[in-house]
């Protein structure tokens, strides 16, 4: 039995109007069979002059959405893009797009090709390749300056951001924004075409107003936001040579775009993008979700609030439960202002705010909640509050409502045995602002009912974030691993760095915040009372890493919110406490240290180094169940770098032999500390990368 050919692209003549419809489903990527059929297509009808325009337009729910990411990493395949668009552009017959849903990269760099564009209503545009380590490669660089100008083209190429409809149409990059469907937009526009009342032209005919201002305002922001990064910088180069020959910046574009395509950045972004979608992939994904029509939130506070925000934003009503009338005022108060917030930065309608809170109600009795589907408690960290919240709740909620906590430490199993009905019970640990943050870690205890996860992995959905599978110790995934390495912070400020030299060097490296700004911001005191929740435990050979941090809370100080802690702030302004110098130089004489220096980068490889120990051991012992996972939740909820894709693909990029060798020279300080996980020294031994384990997973 031979292979039947893919037919992705369809020809149908109708008067002189030739229809040209792309069908690859379900996003119409640009697939090896997709660019060869309209390659087919346009040299045919040139060829034949079967008709007098040709109209380009896709079925199904939307336009070419980018490139077929199942092609990604393979050997390219002919016809090239920039080869096919080349050639489009060139066509003697005259071609328009019929744009509908999304034009992202490739996709729009199609439309950018033809000779006029109409937009369908609902439609957004968008060149993302910079949020992949790339740029535009198909002439997104040449044309979009040509037909809107370079300040329009450094904004799109530079963001990743995706344009409405309207707004491409009032900059040029569409000629029409019609209502109707696409065929039928087609036909009538290639009838126009013909009349003369649609207007065609080659934009590589078009010539680019040069604009250096634009060109060195972006050249400022980039190198004060994204110094690390290269595609931004090969973006604005290609787009700065838009003013010349369209030839010559063609060949600028593509071989910015190869640059790119070779970096360890996007690697680490591509890493990234599949990560996202990769840890979707849990052993309970065939469980049917229980339905969420109702949300309850007990707590009212920062997390309480923000997770009662998300949920009436993705449109599920909430009732919101706090003790006293005084904290529920305070946090419907909160909710509004966060509503309030969405609505002055235009992503909310004064309407849609005032519908959006009608869906809210608050209580300050737990009977409130008999009849939601699930609820989320949110109170401070105490396990015998939590477990007597639990133990009431199991009384008042009805059967198969859903028991969740969104404790950042304590044991999920603990909690579900205040309860007859463990299997209902699990982990949601948002992050703060939870409205905001688009980390939620799934903790899955050991009598969780796989539709229970099911359902979890459903409502990050539909609040639009990236659910993260998570098993039960202390602290999970993030936290745990956070609890671990955030000691070498501490380590290094005893041994003889500063914490601004510390912040810097970490936020060189591509951190948006150094550890101690960060704790300033989170509040100084949250790490200080799990310090001492984990005192009576920690093992009499560890060196204690709370000596600073500890004196530092002991004075009130607890960061941004106290107005000092590692830093002093008055108002926007920010600078070091000269009180911690006295008490890092007061604790160093205490224990004896006679302090050394460290370079930026010894800083990086052992934070760095730590971070990746137990990012291994989390995976070794099945609380991650893969690399990957701890890498999303890097990126999602800690601030780590995307374009180094997350900590373990990070650690690939040493390599585990590099990473023992580390760690062994790293213990002759502190053998308790630095200890090697099995994981690691078998994967050195057998040349296995955390890559290798994701694809065995």
């Amino acid at each position: 039995m031979t292979d039947q050919p893919i037919i992705s692209v369809t020809t149908e003549i109708v008067g002189d109007v030739a229809l040209v419809c792309i069908d690859n489903p379900p996003v119409n990527a640009l697939s090896v069979h997709v660019r060869t059929g309209i390659q087919s297509a346009v040299a045919t009808i040139n060829a034949e002059k079967s008709a007098k325009v040709i109209a380009i337009y896709a079925a199904g729910r939307t336009f070419i959405a980018g490139a077929d990411i199942t092609e990604f990493g393979k050997p390219p395949m002919p016809p090239a893009l920039p080869d096919l668009l080349n050639e489009v552009e060139a066509s003697e017959i005259p071609v328009v797009c019929v744009v509908h849903g999304t034009a992202l990269g490739g996709g729009l760099e199609v439309a950018l090709a033809a000779h006029a564009r109409v937009g369908v209503k609902g439609l957004k545009i968008g060149l993302p390749e910079v949020l992949i380590g790339l740029l535009p490669g198909a002439g997104g660089t040449q044309r979009v300056p040509r037909l809107a100008g370079i300040p329009v083209a450094l904004d799109m190429a530079l963001s990743g951001r995706q344009m409405p409809g309207a707004e491409a149409l009032e900059l040029g990059l569409i000629d029409r924004l019609e209502d109707g469907a696409p065929r039928d937009i087609a036909l009538q526009a290639g009838q126009d075409v013909i009349a003369g009342t649609l207007e065609t032209r080659r934009t590589c005919d078009l010539q680019t107003t040069p604009d250096d201002a634009a060109l060195d305002a972006a050249r400022a922001m980039v190198e004060k936001k994204h110094r690390n990064l290269v595609s931004p910088q090969r973006c604005i180069e290609a787009i700065a040579a838009s003013t010349g020959p369209i030839a010559d910046g063609l060949k600028i574009e593509r071989q910015a775009f190869i640059d790119c395509l070779a970096t360890p950045q996007r690697a680490g972004l591509i890493h990234a993008f599949f990560g996202e979608r990769a840890v979707a992939n849990v052993p309970e994904k065939k469980a049917q979700p229980r339905d969420i029509n109702a949300i309850g939130v007990i707590g009212g506070g920062t997390m309480g609030s923000g997770i009662a925000t998300s949920a009436l934003l993705a449109g599920i009503p909430v009732t919101l439960i706090e003790v006293k009338q005084e904290a529920l005022d305070k946090g419907v108060a909160t909710i509004t202002g966060n509503l309030d917030g969405a609505v002055k930065r235009g992503k909310l309608s004064a309407e849609k705010r005032d519908a959006t809170l009608a869906m809210l109600s608050a209580s300050t009795e737990l009977q409130s909640l008999a009849e939601v589907d699930l609820v989320i408690e949110a109170v401070f960290e105490k396990m015998e509050v939590k477990k007597e919240i639990f133990g009431n709740l199991d009384t008042i909620c009805k059967p198969g409502a859903i028991l969740a906590s969104n404790t950042s430490y304590l044991d999920i199993n603990e909690i579900a045995t205040a309860t007859s009905r463990p299997e209902d019970v699990i982990g949601l640990h948002f992050f703060s602002p939870a409205h905001v943050m688009r980390l939620l870690e799934i903790v899955v205890a050991d009598k969780t009912a796989p539709e229970v996860t099911a359902t979890g992995f459903a409502l990050a959905k539909r609040l639009k974030k990236i659910g993260v599978r998570a098993g039960v110790c202390d602290g999970f995934i993030g936290n745990r691993i956070l609890g671990h390495y955030s000691k070498t912070a501490a380590y290094l400020v005893l041994d003889g760095a500063t914490p601004q030299q510390v912040d810097q060097a970490l936020e060189d490296f591509g951190f948006a915040m150094g550890p101690h700004k960060v704790g300033d911001l989170a509040g100084l005191d949250i790490g200080w009372m799990t310090r001492q929740r984990k005192a009576a435990d920690m093992p009499s050979n560890e060196r204690y890493a709370g000596n600073v941090a500890d004196r530092i809370c002991e004075n009130g100080w607890f960061g941004r919110k106290t107005g000092q802690g590692y830093y002093v702030y008055e108002g926007r302004d920010m600078r070091p406490n000269p009180e911690v110098e006295k008490i890092i130089a007061a604790e160093r004489e205490k224990a004896g240290i006679t302090p050394r220096d460290f370079t930026d980068q010894d800083i990086v490889d052992r934070y760095m180094t730590a971070m990746i120990v137990e990012a291994t051991r989390v995976v070794e012992d099945g609380i991650a169940l893969r690399p990957v996972d701890v890498d999303v939740v890097f990126l999602s909820g800690y601030g780590f770098p995307r374009f180094r894709g997350g900590p373990l693909h990070y650690a690939d990029t040493i390599g585990a032999a590099e990473l023992v060798k580390r760690i062994e020279d790293y213990a002759s300080e502190d053998a308790h500390y630095w200890q090697v996980p099995d994981l690691l020294r078998e994967m050195a031994a057998s040349g296995r990368s955390f890559a290798d384990i994701n694809k065995e997973a």
